[in-house]
């Protein structure tokens, strides 16, 4: 009752590529890849900085109200408390 052997695991990736499909797995593959790809670059550029702390450098702009794009499905609304 150890490890699974190779035709457990087998099995058990034949039916994970019959219930997602060779293409669904292929898509995960590449976003994980691109993910780990786009934090690796972002800690080295964290290193690279002018040596302060991670987090402490520039902050993106705030979005403000007059910033936001509009949809047409967005009802923008002003909460009040009821007295």
């Amino acid at each position: 009752m150890g490890s699974f052997s190779i035709w457990h695991w087998l099995i058990v990736l034949l039916v994970i590529v019959l219930i997602f499909g060779t293409k669904k797995l292929r898509n995960i593959g590449e976003d994980l890849g691109s993910a780990v790809k786009g934090f690796k670059t972002g800690m080295k550029a964290g290193a690279e900085g002018d040596g302060a702390a991670p987090g402490t450098g520039d902050v993106p702009a705030q979005v403000t109200s007059a910033a936001k794009k509009t949809d047409a499905n967005t009802v923008d609304v002003e909460a009040k408390t009821k007295t």
